[in-house]
């Protein structure tokens, strides 16, 4: 019987460890069943079906791939559902796991947690087993498995656990690899897995930001042992109806990574439109047409924007003093915890090049990673701030705009031997610090080019092999859109009727971008026509269906001001005084295009 640990319930959920598998051997390739049985102290029964059934996913860290995934677990971090089909309070249920060694001989830790889907994990319910295959001589978690093969990974994070979505949308993923091997990664390359797509082919999932059917993205820069690279991709969920587990390969110069498997579960609620009417499944749908300006096309989570915001220099010598209205947590790139926070406290931060490391300090005292770091605040999109830097003082600005929403990360890059301070955030929180326009513009004119904002940063986004992708984040905020974070999002939300908030624009075309054909349309605008808007083909060459030159009688007799390609600002905001809807204006300078609602 193992010691008991108290655990508060959480929704009605808590769980007592009463049977423990302890230690198993096995041998290379050898599957093994062991059992766990856990009492329900909680007030709600366990069940293993409907929205809230009970499994069980890796843990330590949470959704990581297992390298002792069974063929018959649900994922490779969700492993088995429970065994009964209820469990009632008091009573006890079991949890039956297949473990499928892996051919590296080793002492491996594998931890699990009990959850309730869509729910809670259970408090009570997380365990851990030790795990002898073939002859090892030393213990070392799944994460840290030493191994013969030439190159190593380990999935340390995923953006989301399962996707929900309708059939033939666009989902955006990212997930955290580490180089867990001793062999430095040269060209590395995210792959549909050949081997475990079987109730879906590559085609079928794939979208136009891949480089090939065959190849998701390849990337030539250096991953040292022990660090990490961050992934972004896009992918199309299946057509039809359905539970699917879709299966992707991290490959080093063309081969597979041991450990670098990845599967995200995806459920399909229904059908795509081109195969309504056709479909695989029994159901039928009556359509409806919709009153909106806009079609759903739902991706169930909002994207996450990382911005470029400083390039730590002498203008703030070479370091960064972070402090947030909250309590943060200091973490580096692979999650581990450097220090807890509080609200208020200040902290010093750098990389010297000469060390290869990052620098932290902490009311005087120094310490030193080799991972970037990572300034968290316990609760999110509250405000951080870069105290030592004022744009006021050093750029001869109006105001210091160093206050930034969510997560800021210093990230130091090789190639081109610079730090950079990034702003992680999502979406939504990204548009209201847009510097683009002010708070005083119309109404209609704020959602026109907040949705033409949020499609340029989509496309950004989704491409992934971006100016940036080398220095890890999307976009820069002066040199792509110009975002100056908190304080302008608090300049542009003052005023009321036609003059709401920029704040309450972002808020009313929330997910909403521009599409032609049904694909993600770059809209690219600037200040001002001279009467006209000019051909993508007559200023940058090649053809944009979608940027073609119109007519703008709203600046007529006026002088070009900018590149002169899509949305005219100067005209698009005599529109909507002259009250034309934001739909309206934006279909006017992207010729034959739909707006839909990407997320909610």
């Amino acid at each position: 019987m193992p010691s008991v640990v108290s655990a508060a319930p959480l929704k009605g959920y808590e769980a007592l460890q009463s049977q423990a598998p302890g230690k198993i051997s096995m041998q290379p390739g050898e599957t093994k069943t062991v059992s766990i049985s856990f009492q329900n102290i909680g007030t709600t029964t366990w069940t293993n079906s409907g929205s809230n059934f009970v499994s069980i996913y890796t843990y330590n860290p949470k959704y990581r791939s297992s390298v002792f995934k069974s063929s018959s677990w649900m994922s490779a971090s969700q492993a088995v559902k429970l065994k009964q089909t209820s469990v009632a309070p008091k009573a006890v249920g079991t949890i039956e796991l297949p473990l499928t060694a892996p051919k590296t001989p080793g002492a491996y830790v594998e931890t699990f947690h009990l959850a309730a889907e869509d729910k809670a994990w259970i408090p009570g319910g997380e365990f851990t087993v030790n795990i002898t295959v073939g002859s090892a001589t030393s213990t070392t978690t799944s994460s840290t498995t030493t191994t013969t093969s030439q190159y190593q990974a380990e999935v340390t994070s995923m953006s989301e656990p399962k996707i929900t979505a309708k059939g033939g949308v666009s989902v955006v993923y990212t997930v955290t690899v580490k180089n867990a091997g001793k062999t430095n990664w040269g060209t590395h390359a995210l792959t549909p897995s050949e081997v475990h797509l079987a109730t879906v082919s590559a085609s079928d999932i794939q979208h136009k930001s891949w480089k090939s059917s065959s190849t998701i993205l390849e990337r030539a820069t250096s991953v040292a042992p022990g660090s990490s690279e961050t992934l972004s991709f896009a992918f199309l969920t299946p057509k039809y109806k359905g539970s699917y587990t879709l299966a992707f390969d991290v490959t080093v110069n063309g081969e597979n990574a041991e450990g670098g498997e990845i599967y995200i579960p995806v459920e399909v609620t229904a059908d795509a439109p081109d195969v309504q009417g056709t479909s695989k499944t029994k159901e039928t749908t009556s359509e409806t047409k919709s009153t909106t300006p806009y079609t759903e096309n739902i991706v169930t989570t909002e994207p996450t924007m990382r911005v470029g915001i400083l390039i730590v220099d002498e203008e703030t010598d070479n370091e960064v003093v972070i402090s947030g209205v909250t309590a943060m947590r200091v973490e580096d790139t692979d999650g581990n915890l450097l220090a807890n926070v509080d609200a208020g406290e200040e902290v010093t931060a750098y990389y010297m090049t000469d060390k290869k490391k990052y620098y932290y300090e902490i009311d005087g005292e120094t310490r030193k990673t080799s991972l970037p770091i990572r300034f968290v605040p316990v609760e999110a999109n509250t405000v951080l701030t870069i105290t030592n830097f004022d744009r006021r003082v050093t750029r001869g600005s109006a105001y210091a705009d160093n206050q930034f929403r969510n997560i800021l990360e210093i990230r130091y890059n090789e190639t081109k031997d610079r730090t950079w301070m990034i702003n992680e955030l999502p979406f939504s929180w990204y548009s209201k610090g847009s510097a683009e326009t002010s708070g005083a513009s119309h109404m209609e004119f704020k959602k026109a080019l907040m949705i033409a904002w949020n499609t340029y940063a989509y496309t950004l986004a989704t491409k992934y092999t971006t100016k940036h992708d080398e220095e890890g984040f999307i976009a820069d905020a002066y040199a792509d859109q110009v975002y100056k974070g908190y304080g302008n999002e608090l300049r542009t939300s003052q005023g009321q009727a036609v003059t709401a908030s920029l704040s309450q624009a972002v808020d009313e075309t929330r997910g909403i971008i521009v599409t032609y054909n049904g694909e993600v349309a770059i809209t690219p605008y600037f200040s001002r026509s001279d009467g006209r808007t000019r051909d993508w083909s007559e200023v940058w060459g090649g053809d944009i269906p979608w940027c073609q030159g119109v007519e703008v009688p709203e600046d007529a007799g006026k002088t070009l001001w900018g590149h002169g390609v899509g949305m005219s600002a100067s005209g698009a905001l005599q529109m909507a005084n002259d009250g034309k809807t934001y739909d309206q204006i934006l279909k006017h300078f992207y010729t034959g295009v739909e707006l839909q609602k990407m997320w909610e």
